[in-house]
């Protein structure tokens, strides 16, 4: 939604780590593999080359509270994919919430705005 806000290096960070939360819990589920693909095409980085970047790395990239911002909620899109939050998820959440100084009730706001555009997304699918 605001991933083309971001500059090149943040782009292509927010990749790394989106591809990092999406395998954590072992398994690519076609719902996170969708979200992959919209990402590289909304940030216009279809030809990106994963580098591996590890969590900390990748962190340290994203400096504005906006980038923080628009990473996070990105990321809650795509840890609820697939309607399941496994401990690992919840795990790199909260490492990342951490990391990016987040208080408890600004983290909570994000799942709750993220819970609200699932149901406003199931509610659209319905209607067609």
């Amino acid at each position: 939604m605001f991933l083309a806000e971001l500059h090149l290096e943040e782009r292509e960070a927010f990749l790394e780590l989106a591809a990092l939360i999406a395998k954590i819990d072992g398994n690519l589920s076609v719902y996170e593999n969708s979200f992959l693909n919209k990402y590289k095409k909304e940030m216009d980085l279809e030809n990106y080359k994963m580098k591996g970047l590890a969590i900390g790395d990748i962190l340290k990239i994203f400096k504005t509270e906006r980038s923080k911002n628009i990473v996070l909620a990105e990321l809650f899109q795509l840890i609820y994919s697939d309607g399941v939050l496994q401990d690992q998820e919840r795990e790199s959440v909260l490492l990342i919430k951490k990391h990016f100084g987040f208080a408890q009730s600004e983290f909570g706001s994000f799942k709750d705005w993220i819970d609200k555009i699932k149901e406003l997304s199931v509610s659209e699918g319905e209607l067609s």
